[in-house]
């Protein structure tokens, strides 16, 4: 099982064993020819079901039949990714028959009772992991990414702003302050702290309110010796979180300085 759950981030990579997949529309009637090379599901599976089941997919993973599928040949096995998605179907079922028994669960229980007894455990499906797109990678990654082919964070950023005026709103991408914060927290690690400020500054200007962002702006303008920019934006964030020790205590500590 440890084996198997780092995995489930590619989970579901989708689509699959199917054969004829979209060969006609999800309204196909019983009296239409039965699938070919059905390898994962049984081989009598009616094509509505499997047809259903892969509109599913298209809609967890973002994309369309021939992502996985030879155009005009859904019977073909020619494309990798109808391979690994076939293999993919089969590890999201084992994970979730294992489930009940990693979580304390039964598979059979209903909802929590009031008495404390454990309801079942929530299945694992292929948009848990996918939330719409076909590789999962975080926000953080794709930026992290972007940023370390040369560019910097201005390439960093760049990206950054095409994600977000296509997928803000969205389950694909997570939008929130600490996206850019652990992008920041990287850049410092690689010692750039230019760049780490420039992630940090964009940051305020979605969360301008973030005492997160003030206090790893502080650390940013200390590793360039500036010691009054880093009071500045600490005393910054104390004001808006003053019941934050860690930054009350990072601010005395650089005014004892």
């Amino acid at each position: 099982m440890k084996r198997l759950l780092p995995v489930i981030g590619v989970l579901g990579l989708l689509f699959v064993t199917s054969s004829a997949a979209a060969q006609s529309s999800p309204r196909t009637t019983e009296q239409s020819p039965p699938m070919t090379n059905l390898q994962v599901w049984p081989k009598d599976t009616p094509r509505a079901q499997v047809l259903q089941t892969m509109n599913a997919f298209n809609d967890s993973l973002g994309i369309e039949c021939s992502y996985c599928h030879v155009a005009g040949d859904f019977a073909s096995d020619a494309k990798r990714e109808k391979q690994v998605a076939r293999q993919m179907i089969l590890l999201r079922d084992s994970i979730n028959v294992m489930l009940p028994a990693v979580v304390g669960k039964p598979a059979g229980a209903g909802p929590t009772a009031g008495d404390g007894l454990p309801g079942a455990p929530v299945r694992v499906l292929c948009r848990s992991c996918h939330r719409g797109l076909p590789i999962p990678v975080q926000l953080a990654d794709v930026v992290t990414g972007a940023g370390a082919g040369g560019g910097g964070a201005t390439a960093g950023l760049a990206k950054y702003s095409e994600l977000r005026a296509r997928y803000y709103g969205g389950q694909e991408y997570d939008f929130r302050e600490n996206s850019l914060l652990t992008v920041a927290a990287r850049a410092m690690t690689a010692k750039k702290p230019d760049d780490a400020i420039q992630y940090l500054q964009k940051n305020l200007e979605y969360f301008p309110k973030s005492a997160r962002t003030y206090a790893a702006l502080a650390q940013a303008r200390m590793a360039k010796g500036d010691t009054q920019g880093a009071i500045k934006d600490l005393e910054t964030a104390a004001t808006l979180d003053p019941q934050s020790r860690p930054i009350r205590e990072q601010l005395q500590q650089i005014k004892g300085r």
